[in-house]
């Protein structure tokens, strides 16, 4: 009688094990397909923003941005970084929430979207302006920003461009750095509404990679204006890539806007 109720117990315990490993090979089966279809609907938008990506005009600097303004008029820029894949529409909500995790389109998403911070100036026309994007694999979103953290990379991709509805900017890399989510002298861009100064020495003290050209051109440049762009990072806990550009105005575009 003890061997067969040992069996049966031996069968149970058989049982619940088969039953975990189905259920976690289900649940790994789930994330897959979970992780996948955020990517791809992330890839999907981007598709269809591209479309709408506005075209300089070689006169005046300026974009017509009037066709993603009916998709969503809280579009205010267009931002992309050569050498990358950073090539998205910028948003900017009511507060730095509105977008984490919706589209351009308004859905909820888990990649979110590209979103100027709330308390700057939609044109852009602060001494400091600051962008944010989740990190992802394959390139989506801000993930590219990692490439920046390769020194050979940093200094063979420099430029991007700023595209805006009455102008546009060249973009200068000239700094990257890891920072804690936490540090208000880059998390706080109403620090610098009256000048980068402070900003400009914190980088020299804790960028990873400095293009000491472009910085030393900000710091004797009362009008200059500077550009960031910030994702997670998992080199720590709460950690996050800066990615720094200079703001050089085109044809059509000044510092004032």
């Amino acid at each position: 009688m003890s061997r067969m109720i040992l069996n049966g117990l031996n069968a149970l315990v058989n049982l619940v094990l088969v039953i975990c490993l189905c259920l976690a090979a289900a649940y790994a089966g789930f994330a897959l397909w979970d992780n996948n279809r955020v990517y791809t609907a992330a890839e999907e938008v981007q598709a269809d923003m591209v479309k709408l990506k506005p075209v300089l005009e070689e006169e005046d600097g300026g974009a017509s941005f009037d066709e993603l303004l009916a998709v969503n008029p809280d579009v205010c820029g267009w931002v992309t970084m050569e050498g990358t894949s950073i090539d998205f529409p910028i948003l900017q909500g009511q507060t730095n929430l509105t977008y984490i995790n919706t589209d351009v389109y308004g859905n909820f998403a888990l990649a979110g979207s590209i979103f100027l911070d709330s308390r700057n100036d939609r044109a852009f026309t602060e001494p400091y302006n600051l962008l944010y994007g989740h990190h992802m694999e394959n390139s989506g979103m801000f993930g590219d920003l990692d490439l920046y953290k390769d020194e050979e990379f940093f200094r063979e991709n420099q430029g991007g461009t700023l595209i805006l509805p009455e102008g546009s900017f060249k973009l200068q890399v000239f700094a990257c750095m890891l920072v804690n989510a936490s540090e208000d002298v880059i998390f706080d861009p109403t620090m610098w509404n009256q000048g980068t100064e402070g900003l400009l020495s914190f980088t020299r003290e804790t960028a990873m990679y400095l293009d000491e050209t472009v910085l030393e051109q900000l710091e004797t440049d009362p009008q200059g204006q500077i550009l960031a762009l910030s994702t997670c990072a998992s080199e720590f806990t709460d950690a996050r890539t800066i990615v720094l550009t200079r703001m050089v105005p085109t044809a059509g575009q000044t510092a004032e806007g």
